[in-house]
């Protein structure tokens, strides 16, 4: 592949001395095990050993291959520069923004290294991994994958295919598959249209959960935009007064997840603003509106008065074929949204993703359905789907079960050249010490190594993602343990465990 730009290498050398290195004097066989999926990828993968004729294909990244949470860490941290970085989602402009060449101690922006020839030693990783996931605190139930994404090889293998409770780790299945349905370039749309016949105007869920009402919509759909074009639509036509409905029959089937009301998920519903949240939080949990529909609908309707266009309370309706559309505004690109939903652990995002898979693919876009489409795509993309359960998009619910073997498989279909359209499923998973939901992790160990997904729910504990090894490979690996008693203990095991596979040369 000639050159490649793990933008972290440098940093290795100066970071191997704080991960800790283990050493045991068992030497373990380890079990040879035959893949029935066949990887196909290169080493292009995560932004930290990306092939350089990837990068402009590959998502949010500036000219040196990086990714833009950095960036925007390094922005944070005061570090200028001029180059471009893409500006406004929805406007397509490109912006200058701060470069980032000292996002991590050790990165230097002529840091180029060739892949290595040879590969990381299956009995390095067997001595490395085996004492870490023997660990009483990850419980009675563990599996754990590790896959060379330069050349497919498996590198470790325990219980690979035994189907356990992935929690959060589902998501980025319903990345991928989203992804694959529709595309990273395809947006969710909301719409106000009028009824011919009877003069109703209908607001129309387009299933966009990020969809604003807030006066800074920071790249988002913004429902005083949708009003604006609605009332000057309606001005031209010469109506002041209308009879405002709103219609969510984009998705099927009832709205409250099987956890019930928890301030982690809002009502699945295609009609939202601000993910349904009460206060001014843009992630995490937070109380939600019990109808956000009507609620989305009542604002709209005050919005509309504002500017001089007097409705009737809002009630549920369905817009027909004859309906004329007046007025649209659209989410930022689906890769956009799957970054967010792998770096925050959005919740919100998930559901809807799934049933925009399920709507995608012909399937009732209600729970099992989406469950059905999401579990469909991926085994039309022909990764290992024995043993799946997908019960939702988000990994909330407890009955959902994944392997390891797929979770590896997923990183790695990302990573695959052929299939730069899945990338957004590696750029947005979290940056260890650094993005989302590992912000405040490896903060004494792999930071900037590790971009993993974490999951975790009462008894279960999962890790999966990419690391970059002390000689700059890539590896893919996944970790779901159940039955964890104690989740803060459990959590730190997985981080050595990652941050093991990070300090390890495995030559």
């Amino acid at each position: 592949m000639g050159a490649v730009r793990p933008r972290l290498a440098r940093a290795a050398a100066a970071a191997g001395p704080r991960v800790a290195r283990l050493a045991t004097t068992t030497k373990p066989q380890l079990t040879r095990i035959t893949r029935t999926w066949q990887y196909t990828a290169l080493a292009a993968t995560a932004g930290l050993a990306l092939a350089a004729g990837v990068v402009t294909a590959a998502g949010p990244w500036d000219s040196s291959g990086q990714r833009t949470a950095e960036r925007d860490r390094a922005a944070a941290w005061g570090s200028t520069g001029g180059a471009d970085h893409g500006g406004d989602p929805a406007s397509r402009e490109p912006g200058p923004a701060p470069s980032a060449a000292t996002v991590l101690a050790g990165l230097g922006a002529g840091t180029t290294v060739q892949a290595a020839p040879d590969t990381p030693d299956g009995r390095a990783l067997t001595d490395v991994l085996e004492p870490i996931l023997k660990d009483p605190a990850l419980g009675p139930r563990r599996s754990a994958a590790v896959v060379d994404v330069t050349t497919g090889k498996r590198l470790y293998g325990v219980g690979v295919g035994a189907a356990l409770t992935p929690a959060s780790t589902t998501k980025i299945a319903t990345a991928v598959a989203a992804l694959s349905a529709m595309g990273p370039d395809h947006r969710l749309t909301t719409r106000a249209a009028l009824e011919p016949d009877t003069g109703e105007l209908v607001l129309v869920g387009g299933g966009d959960p990020t969809l604003t009402a807030r006066e800074e919509a920071n790249g988002n759909a913004s429902l005083r935009t949708l009003a604006d074009r609605t009332a000057a639509a309606l001005t031209e036509r010469g109506l002041r007064e209308v009879t405002l409905s709103y219609d969510t029959t984009l998705y099927a089937g009832p709205e409250l997840h099987p956890i019930g009301v928890n301030d982690n998920l809002a009502a699945v519903t295609p009609l939202m603003l601000d993910e349904a949240r009460t206060d001014d939080s843009t992630r995490g949990p937070a109380p939600r509106v019990p109808d956000p529909a009507a609620d989305a609908a009542r604002r709209f309707g005050d919005l509309l008065k504002d500017r001089g266009i007097k409705t009737t309370p809002p009630g549920p309706s369905k817009a027909t074929g004859r309906a004329e559309s007046l007025a649209a505004v659209s989410s930022p690109p689906l890769s956009a949204l799957v970054e967010r939903m792998l770096t925050h652990s959005d919740n919100d995002i998930a559901e809807a993703l799934a049933r925009h898979t399920a709507v995608a693919t012909g399937e009732r876009a209600d729970l099992a359905g989406a469950g059905v489409a999401v579990r469909a795509q991926l085994d039309r993309l022909g990764l290992p789907v024995s043993g799946t359960d997908i019960k939702d998009g988000s990994g909330l619910d407890r009955a959902g079960r994944l392997t390891a073997n797929l979770l590896t498989a997923l990183l790695v279909t990302a990573a695959d050249p052929d299939h730069p359209e899945l990338r957004p499923a590696l750029t947005g998973l979290p940056v260890a010490g650094f993005t989302g939901t590992l912000t405040s992790r490896y903060e004494d160990g792999a930071a900037g190594f590790v971009r993993a997904k974490t999951g975790t729910l009462t008894g279960v504990n999962a890790l999966a993602g990419t690391v970059v090894d002390r000689g700059g490979r890539v590896l893919a690996f996944a970790f779901l343990t159940t039955g964890t008693t104690n989740p803060g203990a459990a959590q730190a095991a997985l981080d050595r465990a990652a941050s093991a596979l990070a300090s390890c040369g495995c030559r």
